[in-house]
């Protein structure tokens, strides 16, 4: 009788599949192995495996994390991951069933984005901006800053993933470019459109690489990225943008806590939807395949509406 597959062989397998057929990206493919390791560690303290586990086990295991302090929203996305594990197994006929079919997901309340107002991304922009132009600064600092700049114009013009905005190609700021082609998530290609602003931070910004490469003390080489870097992937990390990020909220008084890439993603829809925007338009250029998705920014198209029956309504109270 054939041995049954390892938990970390079926893993493998199922990532391959989540790679190949729904194009998911590294940071998905990580955080679902994280996540199904963690529960095959689970099942092997009860002596069961993916091929075996009963729906029972699964219960203990949700209530396991509860235990463990584990939030609803985290409990929700281990219970997802292992919903799309089973399916998988049910399909390639490595199960004949699905324990995870009947489970119930933990009640939750689905919280509202972190926003930053428009005059707190306003302070944040000017801000940048001054450091970018600061006479006393060195070159390499002004370099620096330059790059914030451009990278906080271009995150809060387009609404990109943090990680579509450091992977940004030198091509994205040529010369009268008005829109940009992104690479996001599932590998799909969108069309994002610049403002005036985005274009001058970026044309700006590319003229001082030029200038700093061209001064060989630098040591820089050229590269395909916009916001190239030394680390292994060449380009910007997510991590370092988040930290300058968090330096410059508090350079122009607003707790680092309150500002992140992800914040200003919010923002940036956000701002869009109060000043008329349609969601399916802001659907489009955050890149979201479902609507269900973009919606958790229905009550900001709430309140707007409220604004304009209460303000234009020939019978609103006065």
């Amino acid at each position: 009788m054939p041995s049954k597959p390892s938990d970390t062989k079926l893993t493998g397998l199922f990532l391959d599949m989540l790679a190949a057929e729904q194009g998911a990206g590294a940071n998905t493919l990580d955080a679902y192995r994280r996540d199904l390791t963690d529960f095959s560690d689970f099942l092997t303290s009860t002596g069961q495996t993916f091929v075996d586990a009963e729906t029972q086990s699964l219960r203990d295991y949700l209530a396991d994390l509860d235990t463990r302090g584990f939030k609803s929203s985290s409990v929700a996305r281990r219970l997802s991951a292992m919903r799309h594990l089973f399916r998988f197994l049910l399909n390639e006929r490595i199960r004949g069933d699905d324990p995870a079919a009947i489970l119930s997901g933990p009640k939750r309340g689905r919280g509202l984005p972190k926003v930053l107002s428009i005059s707190d991304v306003d302070r944040m922009l000017r801000r940048a901006k001054e450091l970018g132009e600061a006479a006393d600064a060195s070159p390499s600092k002004r370099l620096r800053s330059l790059r914030l700049y451009c990278l906080l114009e271009v995150l809060y013009a387009t609404g990109l993933r943090v990680s579509e905005l450091v992977a940004l190609p030198r091509s994205a700021a040529k010369r009268d470019a008005r829109m940009i082609v992104v690479r996001g998530k599932g590998n799909k290609e969108r069309l994002v459109p610049l403002n005036d602003a985005s274009r001058k931070a970026m044309a700006d910004y590319l003229a001082a690489t030029e200038a700093a490469r061209s001064d060989k003390k630098n040591g820089l080489a050229a590269s395909k990225w916009l916001f190239p870097s030394f680390g292994e992937s060449g380009h910007l990390t997510r991590q370092h943008f988040a930290r300058d990020l968090k330096e410059l909220a508090v350079a122009s008084g607003l707790q680092a806590r309150l500002v992140s890439p992800h914040v200003l993603r919010h923002a940036f829809a956000s701002h869009l939807l109060h000043n008329g925007a349609d969601l399916r338009i802001v659907q489009t250029l955050l890149g979201h395949t479902d609507i269900s998705t973009t919606q958790i920014y229905t009550h900001v198209v709430e309140e707007r509406l409220k604004s304009l029956v209460r303000d234009l309504h020939p019978l609103a109270e006065t």
